[in-house]
């Protein structure tokens, strides 16, 4: 199991919040009685739910004990739920289901998303960003270090290395006969940071975790050393000293 760490991931919440605006901006829905925060992390995401629909009952879904622990601190008039994604389910009437950065963990999550999106009611809308990372160099140096080194054997590294994203016209296939409205699209964010270290504590909150997780500590920081030479020696600082961590996200709003 993962061992996600809120502080790590809050270590750029600004920028990770970014995508989530972004999303809600898009949301075709004026006036909402339940919203459900799918994969909710430290609450953030959550937050933005509670500021754009303050009559609304907004609850999260997450299943980081860490990260359902935060978000509670953070929005202690909200519910939150401990929960596997891959299965959870709901008897009320959701209105909307908001998910920011979460089901590229999630197994056969196509599968997943055409479950909830027929569970919705006419009119209601599944809105959700999914970041498409796995050929940024950042992305393809932690698979290039996962598949060398003394844990190349190890079973939960394999396990723990991103596979790709779906094409959009894969969503769109799938989910367009189940909706009366679909928009699909892309955006590339270019991230400022203070330096390539900055991008390895990036990742740390992120798609490090699941490789971390699988070592014990002495291999795991040989990992982590072995990364953040790689990463050093391929992203050049900018005029500033700053480096910029560009990366592509896949939004889709559905409205059933």
């Amino acid at each position: 199991m993962t061992d996600w760490n809120a502080r790590q991931y809050l270590k750029f919440q600004d920028e990770r919040t970014r995508a989530a605006r972004d999303l809600l901006a898009q949301v075709p829905l004026e006036r909402v009685r339940l919203a459900v925060d799918l994969g909710c992390g430290p609450g953030n995401s959550t937050e933005l739910l509670v500021a754009s629909y303050p009559d609304a009952e907004v609850v999260g879904v997450g299943s980081s004990p860490d990260m359902l622990i935060q978000a509670r601190k953070r929005l202690p008039k909200c519910r939150f739920v401990e929960a596997d994604l891959s299965t959870w389910t709901t008897a009320d009437r959701v209105d909307l289901l908001f998910a920011n950065g979460v089901f590229q963990w999630v197994p056969d999550h196509q599968t997943v998303l055409s479950r909830l999106v027929q569970a919705l009611s006419a009119g209601c809308v599944l809105a959700t960003q999914i970041p498409d990372i796995t050929e940024i160099p950042a992305v393809a140096i932690m698979c290039e270090v996962a598949n060398s080194g003394l844990w190349v054997d190890n079973p939960g590294v394999s396990r723990a290395v991103r596979g790709e994203v779906p094409r959009p016209e894969s969503y769109y296939d799938l989910l367009k006969p189940l909706c009366a409205q679909l928009d699909i699209w892309h955006t590339t964010y270019s991230h400022v940071l203070p330096g390539p270290e900055a991008v390895v504590e990036w990742f740390k909150g992120s798609a490090l975790q699941p490789l971390l997780s699988a070592l014990d500590g002495e291999n795991a920081n040989a990992f982590l050393t072995a990364y953040t030479a790689e990463i050093e020696r391929h992203h050049s600082r900018r005029v500033d000293g700053c480096v910029l961590l560009e990366l592509p996200r896949l939004f889709i709003v559905a409205t059933r």
